[in-house]
């Protein structure tokens, strides 16, 4: 039976980033708020029984077996499973189709929201039942960020960002900016002037304020970043998302974000900037628990 699933990969923001200490191994501990946007990319699997995967198109610059959606499909392709109606190892196969609207370096979370579609849809596709903790199980192998995006809720991330407790965070509408560069996050966390040991707070301080710990480092290695930073600064509390090289402004007044949009367009025309609403419950779910059980 031929049987394909559309789903979407929402980007994630960060309302905050503290880092609060280097790890042995070369990670850094932090906390943040992790939220999502009703804006991402989309996926379509369409399940073949050969055990192939194709992906298409081809993301520029990314050899296929290291994309992220890819290495997320093999290892659900070994995965154990007992489920009853699972399709067998040998017959895990799908063509995947993107749609790539995130922009790449951006702090969006992009790879790892298409590494968690890919892990979540082809659970349901290939009928594997693994539970959302074995699915964030494999997926922090893939990245730090991919459980949160598994497990679909606004979150206090703490140790690598893999710790998630629910977080209840306002929804406002989002202006991002990204100004048509991008940010290496190893680049960000090698840098000997990174803010390394912010005090450990509670996720109640952080909701009250916060900041972005990665700012100043963006900042000072990159000019289009602080540039675009100081404009969109002069309509509100505009700050840098993740490690990347978006920025995203808090907005009450639809208007008033349309406003903004005109004048990029007018002025920065180098810029891409989008509004779109926030979530405390992405977008990946809501859209599964629509979807009708797969049969065949």
């Amino acid at each position: 039976m031929s049987m394909s699933l559309t789903l979407p990969a929402p980007a994630k923001i960060n309302r905050m980033l503290h880092i609060t200490g280097k790890r042995p191994d070369g990670y850094h501990n932090l906390q943040t708020l992790f939220q999502f946007l009703k804006y991402g990319d989309e996926l379509t699997f369409s399940y073949r029984d050969d055990n192939q995967l194709t992906l298409s198109p081809a993301v520029e610059g990314v050899e296929q077996e290291q994309n992220l959606i890819i290495r997320a499909a093999r290892l659900l392709q070994q995965a154990d499973t007992s489920a009853p109606h699972a399709r067998p190892a040998e017959r895990r196969g799908a063509d995947i189709h993107l749609i790539k609207r995130i922009p790449m370096g951006g702090g969006l979370g992009g790879g790892s929201s298409d590494a968690a579609t890919t892990l979540l849809g082809l659970n349901r596709l290939w009928q594997l039942e693994l539970s959302l903790e074995q699915l964030a199980a494999l997926g922090v192998t893939l990245g730090a960020d991919v459980p949160v995006f598994v497990h679909g809720f606004a979150a206090w991330g703490e140790g690598i960002g893999e710790k998630l407790t629910p977080a209840p965070l306002d929804t406002p509408l989002f202006c991002v900016v990204h100004p048509g560069v991008s940010v290496v996050t190893a680049d960000v966390f090698r840098s000997p002037e990174l803010t390394r040991y912010s005090p450990v707070i509670s996720m109640e301080h952080a909701l009250r304020r916060g900041r972005n710990d990665c700012e100043p480092i963006v900042r000072q290695h990159s000019p289009a970043i602080a540039a675009a930073l100081d404009w969109l600064s002069q309509f509100g509390d505009a700050r840098l998302t993740g490690t990347g090289s978006c920025i995203i402004l808090g907005l009450t007044d639809e208007q008033e974000g349309r406003n903004i949009l005109l004048r990029v367009s007018e002025e920065h025309t180098d810029w891409q900037v989008f509004l779109t609403e926030s979530s405390n419950i992405s977008p990946l779910h809501a859209t599964l628990n629509e979807q009708p059980g797969m049969t065949g």
